[in-house]
């Protein structure tokens, strides 16, 4: 099996790529060949070296050509402008959601003109296609029928590359596979321009002793993943039969839905009162108002049916983070019961 992953060099997209050369196969086939695109390359050693792994570093919007001169039974297409980006620069957005998405189905298309089988495509959608309109307001759970109505750039890009996919999907050009994801916590390394980063930034910096600013109240709630709960969800969706992702439209990942308070109260119980004590909150009027927006609850039998579940609690999310992350617990800290 050949495989494409755009986005590769970013945190879920090395991650993905890191599970699958651990694991080897894809669908019950063995993996011939990995090519990971992005602006950059893999930061790993071990993925650049590894014999499977073949790159391609630049903008993908000028490089999707050259990428699908080859072809590939199956693309994982993680690259994109995030929400606080897309907000900031309309047109950043519009490129690097839109036109580039549009144009790696156009080549996937022309692939499955070439061979006839048509390569499976799976598209990380977002939980920020749900939003409150003021002509339909949103209800209080997210279902499986809950009608996507963003209240954001990101979100309506999100939602337009969903139906995109649904559509060459029933013609034939692709087998798609649309997932909402929910925003991933605890992520590793430094603030991006998500809307969402201070997720994992009122965590990850204080276990580093470092202070991070919370920019909205306590009581939000909010809905959430592991990373590797999201990861497994990711590759249970994409092994599935045709038949068993049940149709075309996007289903939602699992979520743990937690208030922001909750969440530091976990990091306490987990780390000690002194590392909770570097959050502060200073509310953020555009912060809140865009992951306010975000529906924090979700019973989706699509996704319960498939045996997919939300992580069992957010200390057990900030456990995981500490044993990916290598962190050195602070001297007393609380630990989890074995």
């Amino acid at each position: 099996m050949n495989i494409l992953i755009t986005g590769a060099a970013g945190f879920l997209g090395t991650l993905l790529t890191q599970e699958l050369l651990k694991r080897g196969q894809l669908c019950g086939q063995s993996i011939k060949s990995l090519m990971l695109a992005d602006l950059y390359a893999p930061s790993r050693q071990e993925i650049t070296s590894h014999p499977l792994v073949k790159t391609d570093v630049g903008d993908l919007l000028t490089r999707i050509d050259t990428l699908c001169s080859r072809d590939y039974d199956a693309v994982f297409h993680f690259a994109s402008a995030v929400s606080g980006e897309c907000e900031a620069d309309f047109d950043l957005g519009l490129r690097s959601n839109l036109d580039t998405t549009r144009k790696l189905l156009d080549a996937l298309r022309a692939q499955q003109a070439r061979n006839v089988r048509a390569p499976l495509l799976f598209f990380p959608s977002s939980v920020a296609v749900f939003g409150s309109d003021p002509a339909i307001p949103l209800s209080d759970v997210v279902r499986d029928d809950t009608l996507p109505t963003p209240q954001s750039s990101y979100g309506i890009h999100k939602f337009i590359c969903e139906q995109l996919i649904a559509d060459y999907t029933r013609k034939g050009y692709i087998d798609g596979r649309a997932a909402r994801l929910m925003t991933v916590s605890v992520r590793p390394g430094r603030p991006n321009g998500a809307a969402s980063s201070f997720l994992s930034g009122i965590v990850r910096e204080p276990l580093s002793g470092i202070a991070s600013v919370c920019p909205v109240e306590l009581s939000t709630p909010v809905a959430l993943s592991s990373p590797n709960n999201t990861i497994a969800g990711i590759l249970r969706v994409v092994e599935i039969s045709r038949e068993d992702f049940a149709g075309r439209t996007a289903l939602n990942l699992p979520a743990l839905t937690v208030t922001v308070g909750e969440m530091l109260q976990a990091l306490k119980e987990v780390a000690g009162p002194e590392v909770a004590a570097l959050v502060t909150v200073q509310p953020d009027a555009t912060i809140k108002r865009i992951v306010g927006g975000w529906p924090p609850r979700f019973d989706c039998q699509r996704t319960h049916q498939l045996g997919l579940k939300a992580d069992a609690s957010y200390r057990a999310v900030i456990e995981q983070y500490i044993e990916m992350a290598e962190i050195k617990r602070p001297e007393g800290a609380p630990r989890h019961p074995s």
